[in-house]
């Protein structure tokens, strides 16, 4: 087990993953209105949009527009999901999103023809084409994915063995482009992961693969989403995904009440606690987690944006006693 860390990057992706799962159509502006809110908190990266089949995900339908009309503060990087080349277009004519190339690959072959109507070997093969793609425009590949690392609504369990063997398929995908990836994303995309099966499946990949960099993305459906994002700090990872007041979800998980990441309020107010630096303005952030509630209208599950911060309980109490 590793010594908890310093300091962690929380990635936020709560517009992309809240923009997508809700079923009511959300006003461009009121998106840009939360994005542009979530900038001014001391997140450094910030995932947008997803670029992709409008008749797929609705919520996805404005996305140019999303960006085309957000006030960007410098600092922050502004990102897009893409799922193939044609979304990689749509991004890269925004101009004003930083492009990272990025490479994955499914745990789960039931999930990847739900989610992407691709087999294993298609997918394989697109990433090959994906990275030359990359390469002709300059854009770094230091990353790649596996979804479904924990377990699969379609599937089930998914054995260790397979996702330390997915950590090793993606190097060797990379290294015959000639590319050393530096990290890799854990993704818990339907929830099935607990803490005792985050320390089991991280610890695997980092014995398995010690210079890449674990990174977590964890979702809520269960409830473990903050204690298994607690269990990914035990073993000194460094990276997670969040979602400001938990919002969102996958819509291809097959599951009514799959929820979104983990609430990044939430995370950073565990982290505060903790003594593990974010970077990340906590009250700032609540503002902002309460502007999303009111955006989406109805209850979104974070706990800190409505019980509060400890911090600013304790300054209430030291005025009060002085």
């Amino acid at each position: 087990m590793a010594t908890l860390p310093g300091s962690v990057e929380i990635r936020e992706e709560g517009p992309r993953e809240g923009f997508q799962f809700e079923r009511g159509a959300i006003p461009t502006g009121r998106k840009i209105a939360l994005i542009d809110a979530l900038s001014c908190t001391g997140i450094t990266h910030i995932q947008t949009m997803s670029f992709v089949n409008p008749k797929a995900v609705p919520g996805m339908a404005d996305a140019e527009a999303v960006i085309a009309g957000l006030t960007m503060q410098p600092g922050v990087k502004y990102t897009g999901l893409w799922m193939n080349e044609r979304g990689l277009e749509r991004a890269l004519a925004t101009k004003r999103l930083t492009l990272e190339g990025k490479i994955g690959l499914p745990a789960s072959d039931a999930f990847l023809a739900r989610n992407t109507n691709r087999t294993h070997e298609q997918h394989v093969a697109e990433q090959h084409e994906l990275i030359e793609r990359y390469r002709q425009l300059g854009l770094p590949i230091e990353q790649g994915s596996i979804t479904a690392a924990f377990g699969c609504n379609f599937e089930g369990d998914v054995p260790l063995a397979r996702v330390v063997a997915l950590a090793g398929q993606l190097v060797e995908i990379a290294a015959e482009h000639g590319i050393t990836l530096h990290g890799i994303a854990l993704l818990d995309t339907m929830a099935w992961a607990t803490p005792l099966a985050i320390k089991r499946v991280v610890g695997a990949v980092q014995d398995a693969h010690p210079d890449l960099e674990v990174s977590l993305h964890l979702h809520d459906t269960r409830g473990m989403g903050i204690a298994n994002a607690f269990a990914g700090l035990e073993m000194g990872v460094r990276r997670f995904d969040a979602s400001v007041a938990g919002l969102g979800g996958c819509p291809f998980a097959g599951h009514r009440g799959a929820a979104g990441n983990v609430c990044t309020e939430d995370l950073v107010f565990l982290c505060d606690e903790m003594g593990i630096e974010t970077g990340i303005d906590l009250d700032a952030l609540l503002d902002c987690a309460r502007l999303a509630e009111e955006i989406v209208g109805h209850p979104l599950p974070g706990s800190v944006k409505t019980g509060g911060s400890l911090a600013a309980l304790r300054k209430r109490q030291a005025v009060a006693s002085a």
